[in-house]
C-alpha cells in the first residue's frame, strides 16, 4: 500500500503566508519559507504555495519566492493562483518549483493541461477542481467558488485525467472552512471514475476528518492549512497519530 501524503497549504500574499476565510480577513502568519522549511523537518510530504494576489506584479513577487523556496526546501512543492497560460507555468516551473496547480483558466481552456502535460509531463501538472452539490449534481465552480459552472464534477476530473494532469486536487466548497469533516463519499465516488491520484482538501477540524477521508473516502492526500498555521498540531505528530489508527504514512 502507498503511503498517505500530508501537504501543509500556505496561502501567500506579497511573499508572506496569511490565513483568512475565502481570502478575507487575511492575518499574516510567518514567511512563506521559513514555515515551509519548519514543515519540511517535521516530516511534511509535500508542500502547495498558492499565490492569492495573483497580480503581474504578485506574479513577479512569487517568481523570486519560489527560487527562494527552491534553494531552501528539499521536499517537493507545488505553486498555483494565476497560472492562465504555459508560459506562465513554465515561468514557475523553471525558477524551481516540482508541480504547478490550475483551476478555473483550465476550465476555460482545457487545452491548458494538454499544453503543460506535453512540454514537462503529466507528473508536473495538478488540476485543482472547486465542485458545489447543485441538487444531485456536483458542478464545477471558478473563482475561488464564486461562478457556478454546468460542468459536472466526474466528467470534467476524467477529462482532466485524459488530457494529462497527474493528480486532482478537490475541495468540495460546501465543506470549505467548516471544519466539519470532508464528504467521504463524494471522494470515494471520485476514485471510482480516476486511475490518478486525489488530494483531499477543505473541511479539516481534526485527525479524525483526516483518518476518515483516507480510510473511507479513499484519498490518497490531505491538504491542511489552519490546524498547522496556529499550532494547533504538528505535521508529525499528526502523521503518528494517523499511524496509531492503521494507516500508512511516511514517519
Amino acid at each position: 500500500m502507498v503511503a498517505k501524503r500530508i501537504i501543509p497549504c500556505l496561502d501567500v500574499k506579497d511573499g508572506r503566508t496569511v490565513k483568512g476565510v475565502n481570502f478575507i480577513g487575511l492575518q499574516d502568519v510567518g514567511d512563506a519559507v521559513e514555515l515551509g522549511r519548519r514543515y519540511a523537518m517535521q516530516g511534511a510530504d509535500e508542500l502547495v504555495y498558492l499565490d492569492i494576489s495573483a497580480t503581474i506584479e504578485g506574479r513577479n513577487t512569487f517568481t523570486s519566492l519560489v527560487e527562494r523556496i527552491s534553494s531552501n526546501i528539499n521536499i517537493p512543492f507545488t505553486v498555483g493562483g494565476g497560472i492562465s497560460t504555459i508560459d506562465d507555468a513554465a515561468r514557475l516551473l523553471d525558477a524551481g518549483a516540482d508541480k504547478v496547480s490550475i483551476n478555473s483558466a483550465a476550465v476555460n481552456n482545457p487545452s491548458l493541461i494538454d499544453s503543460i502535460a506535453s512540454k514537462y509531463g503529466s507528473q508536473f501538472v495538478v488540476l485543482a477542481i472547486d465542485t458545489k452539490r447543485v441538487g444531485n449534481e456536483w458542478l464545477i465552480t471558478t473563482h475561488g467558488g464564486r461562478t457556478l459552472t454546468e460542468r459536472e464534477l466526474f466528467s470534467w476530473a476524467r477529462e482532466g485525467e485524459e488530457r494529462g494532469a497527474g493528480e486532482i486536487l478537490l475541495t468540495s466548497m460546501d465543506h470549505d472552512g467548516t471544519r466539519n469533516g470532508y464528504p467521504c463519499e463524494l471522494f470515494r465516488e471520485l476514485s471510482r471514475h480516476l486511475s490518478i491520484p486525489i488530494i483531499a482538501s477543505g473541511g479539516a477540524g481534526s485527525v479524525d476528518d483526516i483518518a476518515k477521508v483516507f480510510s473511507e473516502g479513499g484519498a490518497d492526500a490531505a491538504l491542511a492549512a489552519s490546524i498547522f498555521h496556529y499550532g494547533e498540531i504538528t505535521v508529525m505528530e499528526l502523521k503518528r497519530r494517523l499511524h496509531d489508527k492503521g494507516i500508512k504514512v511516511r514517519i
